[in-house]
Order: structure tokens, then sequence, then C-alpha cells
């Protein structure tokens, strides 16, 4: 883990295995005195095709940060009040940058397990965040 760094960052997406991650990162937290920092990312779809400008309709991004914010701010709540950070883009790619700003000692996020197609065409955010992350990243899976 870094030295002097104080929060260990929990990448979540609303399903079982981000939200086993979070109770592995809070176990962790409070044996190391590091404070559990939640974060959500999400992505707009854009469809692009030829003639077509790439466009959202009117309010569609404010509704989806809203939401977005109501259900990381409502994890938060229901997990004792864990600071919660939310982020539009990439989700390894803002997952990296989270970390770099918020100086984390370690990352702990929940992965789904693909294999495969699934795995080959999905790719997989959580071995994005491993093979690019200056901290130690552990990985939470459900079993089955």
């Amino acid at each position: 883990m870094k030295e002097g760094a104080n929060v260990i960052l929990v990448p979540v997406d609303f399903e079982e295995a981000s939200l086993k991650a979070v109770g592995l990162a809070k176990d962790l937290g409070a044996k190391l005195g590091r404070e559990v920092v939640l974060l959500h990312v999400y992505q707009l779809p854009v469809y692009t095709y030829p003639g077509l400008e790439p466009a959202l309709m009117p309010g569609f991004h404010a509704e989806v940060s809203a939401a977005a914010s109501r259900a990381v701010q409502q994890l938060s709540a229901q997990t004792g009040g864990l600071r919660a950070l939310l982020r539009d883009g990439d989700p390894a790619t803002e997952i990296l940058a989270a970390a770099e700003e918020q100086q984390a000692a370690m990352i702990v996020m929940g992965t789904h397990g693909r294999r495969g197609l699934t795995h080959l065409f999905l790719g997989s955010v959580a071995e994005q965040v491993i093979r690019k992350s200056s901290v130690p990243v552990l990985t939470v899976r459900v079993a089955g």
C-alpha cells in the first residue's frame, strides 16, 4: 500500500460482487485505520451512425446523473455514511483517475468473473484496473 495514503477506494456498480467488496473494504478500513470511499462511474450510451450527429435527448444526461447520484448516496447511507464520489466516463479510466486524485492506498472492487466470449466482447473493468493501477487492487467475486 502507498505510504501515507489513507483511502481505500471501492468502485461500485450496485451488483452483488461490488456490494460484497464494500463490506470487505469496511473491514479492512477498520483494521488498517483507512477511510473507505465509494466510487460510482456511469457512462452514457452514445450511438453514432453515418450522417447522424451523436446527440442525447434534452435533459437525459441530467436525469441519468441525478439517478446515479441518488443511488450512490443511498448506498452511502446504507453503509454507514461512507464518502461517495460520482464520475461520468469510461469506468476503468475514471477508477484509476479517482485512485490517483484520492491518493488511494488500495482499490477493492467486485468482479463479475466473466469467461470466454462474454469476457472477450465485454472486456473487464477489473482487469484493466489491475493492469494499470499503481496501487494494490483486491478483487472480490461472488461464488457461482
